[in-house]
């Protein structure tokens, strides 16, 4: 049961939570008319420290979509710890709303901001985790493959955020991954050894090799919000790691490009690759939508 809980990390939950968000993400896309009241008389909070397009649009569309409401509030309204104590702005919400979304710098930000709400709080994006994403690549996937335990996934880029909830995400349906970064730049260890409980993470600093025979190939931005100053240095070490038709051409034939957005066309991606009919990128958007309705209704019991 999720009814009350927070999504701070994918790693919190079971894999019966993650099979249950799946199943009801399923439904709700393929009829959307049948949860239109779900949520009726319900509000959820957006707390964005950092912009965001998709996050806020499906977060506030999904809300809409299930009979709620959403409110959003940027820096100018919530700046954590400076204008008022994290605790205090939970505990103030908490009286206002049914369920929080907070998109912040820093990861222990919205661990606070759970531990003084009495309503469920979700992580929109961390500097850590990116849980909300990472349970619609996973959606994304299933969908695509019919049995994903035979496929090979593939992420090229960055260890960040994104990949280490990829990694959570995976564990948890029993699939394993292929990750290739940078030296310096690979996923945190210890989230590969939490995700090594239950799947076997291969991490290599060679990117063709890793693209060899892969179904799927996913990448990132090199360069993310806050790391401006580092651009130059991002750029040059990972300019070997370009997703473009020559690393490709090591993986499958038909084997699908992932990306989370936003891409910068031709850093980390190629346009050629990103338009083909092999990218599933669209698809991988439109399904947040849907997985964040599902987990709506689960954690308010809906």
């Amino acid at each position: 049961m999720l009814k009350g809980k927070d999504l701070i990390s994918i790693n919190d939950l079971s894999s019966q939570d993650v099979s249950g968000i799946l199943s009801l993400a399923t439904k709700v896309k393929k009829s959307p008319e049948l949860y239109k009241d779900e949520l009726r008389g319900k509000s959820l909070a957006l707390i964005f420290q950092k912009p965001s397009s998709r996050t806020r649009v499906s977060f506030e569309v999904g809300m809409a979509q299930l009979g709620g409401h959403a409110i959003y509030l940027d820096e100018t309204h919530i700046k954590f710890g400076s204008r008022e104590a994290v605790k205090d702005i939970a505990a103030t919400l908490s009286r206002y709303v049914n369920c929080i979304v907070a998109r912040t710098f820093l990861n222990k930000d919205i661990e606070e901001l759970a531990e003084h709400s009495t309503i469920p709080v979700i992580n929109g994006l961390s500097d850590m985790f990116h849980p909300c994403q990472g349970l619609s690549d996973i959606f994304t996937i299933t969908e695509k493959f019919k049995d994903p335990k035979k496929i090979k996934v593939v992420y090229i880029g960055d260890g960040n955020n994104v990949l280490h909830s990829l990694m959570h995400g995976v564990a948890k349906i029993g699939l394993d991954l292929t990750v290739a970064s940078p030296k310096g730049y690979e996923p945190k260890k210890n989230i590969v050894n939490e995700a090594e409980k239950s799947v076997k993470i291969t991490v290599l600093n060679d990117p063709l090799k890793a693209a060899e025979g892969a179904d799927v190939i996913y990448t990132d931005v090199w360069v993310s919000m806050g790391q401006e100053s580092e651009r130059a240095k991002r750029l040059n070490a990972f300019k070997m790691f370009q997703i473009d038709s020559r690393l490709m051409s090591y993986a499958k034939p038909k084997c699908l490009v992932m990306h989370c957005l936003p891409a910068h066309r031709g850093e980390e991606i190629t346009d050629s690759v990103i338009d083909s009919p092999n990218s599933i990128v669209f698809d991988q958007a439109e399904n947040r939508l849907h997985v964040q309705k599902a987990i709506l209704m689960l954690l308010l019991d809906k």
